[in-house]
């Protein structure tokens, strides 16, 4: 009969909708609103969204551009917050600076495919500028503080956004989970912050990062800024975990004491030269991970130790340099990556 019709036609019509996300209510004196490949483009180009997605919003909005638009962007938070448990440890490290001031920040993402991505990059580098606008405060940066920073919206340069809407923005276009994980600022009265940028896939942006601050009354800038980029360099390369002995926490200490003084009994050796060997070897220790005690690899001769570089430019400088702090980002760091295959990838981009 007509109603049985019409009820199924209704049915139907319920279902659809729940499964495209769209209002497919049925039309039954009109002709259904057909979307043109045209404008399925147009959409794409102004917000970056998967074509099926631009096609739906469409649909939903009757070819109504701005709708649309408005359509995404609420679709976009919903399938961001779907996505947050996933691991992220895959991404980009941001960095910006000037003279006496400097930042890092760490933006995290599924996989490196997405790091690649220009939007991406252009929420890190956005990411790096907002931090650098708190480097006033050393050390690192209140997360929460961050993401209420304002910025431009990474999709139109004529709008503003808080960071944290810019993060969910961007997870929902690259179809991804996307999270800022932490930031970091330097900054300096008198000298300067040297950086360095390793593995850079664009200007601020790479997968390892180093600031160091380099106090000094010196009036040779450039120089200073020379020596701290170098530093910065060696601190990418050797990465230090302190700056001095005395930042080693006592139970570190006290743990590769206990080490060494295992190793040297099952040498053999007497207890009478026990504490001598252990403080010998304790030197090799320090070696590895406070930052003065390196010897600088940044030279043909790697043979001088970071504090000696240091004494050796307050003379040529005329002026005293030392290094106040320094910080060192690797994207990653400390993340457990989750093992998967290439299907498993192909599948996650489809959910």
């Amino acid at each position: 009969t007509i109603t049985n019709d019409m009820r199924w036609l209704v049915a139907s019509s319920r279902f659809l909708s729940s499964r495209l996300g769209v209002s497919t209510a049925p039309r039954f004196f009109s002709t259904e609103f057909k979307v043109s490949i045209d404008a399925v483009k147009e959409l794409r180009a102004k917000t970056g969204s998967p074509m099926s997605d631009c096609k739906n919003a469409l649909l939903a909005s009757n070819g109504d551009m701005n709708q649309a638009i408005d359509w995404l962007r609420k679709k976009g938070v919903a399938s961001a917050a779907k996505k947050s448990g996933r691991v992220t440890a895959e991404g980009l490290i941001g960095l910006a600076s000037a003279s006496l001031r400097g930042a890092l920040v760490e933006v995290n993402t599924e996989t490196d495919f997405v790091a690649r991505n220009a939007l991406f990059q252009k929420l890190t580098t956005s990411a790096a500028a907002a931090a650098l606008e708190l480097s006033s405060t050393n050390g690192d940066l209140a997360r929460d503080t961050l993401l209420q920073q304002v910025i431009k919206n990474v999709q139109d340069d004529s709008k503003t956004q808080s960071l944290q809407e810019a993060v969910t923005q961007v997870a929902a276009v690259v179809g991804e989970n996307v999270q800022f994980r932490r930031g970091n600022a330097l900054s300096v009265k008198n000298g300067v912050v040297g950086s360095y940028l390793h593995g850079a896939v664009g200007p601020g942006i790479g997968k390892m990062g180093a600031l160091v601050a380099l106090d000094s009354d010196t009036q040779d800038k450039q120089a200073l800024t020379e020596l701290g980029n170098k530093i910065a360099m060696h601190i990418v390369a050797a990465k230090p975990s302190f700056l001095t002995r005395e930042q080693v926490p006592a139970a570190d200490l006290q743990r590769e004491k206990d080490v060494l003084l295992e190793q040297g009994r099952k040498e053999g050796k007497s207890d009478t030269i026990l504490e001598k060997l252990v403080q010998g070897r304790l030197s090799k220790y320090y070696e590895q991970v406070v930052l003065l005690d390196q010897k600088f690899l940044i030279t043909d001769k790697p043979d001088k130790k970071v504090s000696k570089i240091l004494e050796e430019a307050s003379k040529k400088l005329g002026a005293p340099v030392q290094i106040s702090s320094f910080s060192l980002y690797a994207v990653g760091e400390g993340i457990e990556k989750k093992q998967s295959d290439f299907a498993e990838e192909v599948q996650k981009q489809l959910q």
